[in-house]
């Protein structure tokens, strides 16, 4: 697999949907109130991701950052999907929170690709 195989893109987002999620899932309903819920490690994960993926060279700017942006929305959806499954009512407006998440998830994204585009730049300035 090389660098700028689809598969990294996909890979990342999948860390980053784990990273964000699992404490976001894991606590209970009254508590899972957004913006404050996914505030900690999970947005942390989602920066962190993003930037490796822009240092590495795996792909566009535009295409990453949607992508991996997307990891905190899906995160959010999950959960009320599992919730809806086990019976409890939504924690909150269910537009407003995907919403919020999504804005979250673009802030996030948006800084560790600015970061990793820094890194990117920088490394091909290095004479060979």
């Amino acid at each position: 697999m090389t660098r700028d195989s689809k598969a990294w893109r996909w890979i990342g987002f999948l860390i980053a949907l784990v990273g964000v999620g699992f404490p976001y899932w894991q606590l209970p309903p009254e508590l899972a109130g957004l913006p404050r819920a996914l505030y900690g490690p999970g947005l942390v994960a989602v920066g962190v991701i993003a930037m490796l993926l822009r240092a590495f060279g795996t792909g566009r700017f535009a295409t990453l950052w949607l992508l991996i942006a997307c990891a905190v929305p899906a995160a959010v959806l999950v959960r009320m999907a599992w919730d809806a499954m086990r019976h409890l009512p939504p924690a909150g407006a269910p537009v407003a929170d995907v919403v919020v998440a999504g804005v979250l998830g673009l802030g996030a994204s948006l800084f560790g690709m600015l970061i990793g585009s820094l890194f990117l730049l920088r490394s091909s300035r290095r004479p060979k």
